[in-house]
């Protein structure tokens, strides 16, 4: 804290970005910087799906890469 004190005196500190705590609770970055996220459909209306559509839903998967840079801006330290 301090240290940034004196480097405020001394010119001008770039802020820091804020975490996304909506996103933050929903994605995860994977060991080679992949985005994982959790699959949709699981919480309601589940008498009409099979038991297999209902476990593979349990299943995490890797976010597209066409959204993955949305979601890295909303996460940039984890």
């Amino acid at each position: 804290m301090y240290e940034r004190l004196e480097e405020a005196k001394e010119g001008f500190i770039m802020p820091k970005i804020r975490t996304n705590r909506s996103a933050h609770k929903r994605f995860r970055v994977t060991g080679t910087g992949k985005i994982r996220r959790y699959k949709a459909y699981t919480s309601h209306i589940l008498t009409k799906k099979s038991r297999k559509r209902k476990r593979n839903l349990r299943q995490s998967a890797i976010m597209d890469e066409a959204n993955a840079p949305q979601i890295r801006r909303l996460i940039p330290y984890k």
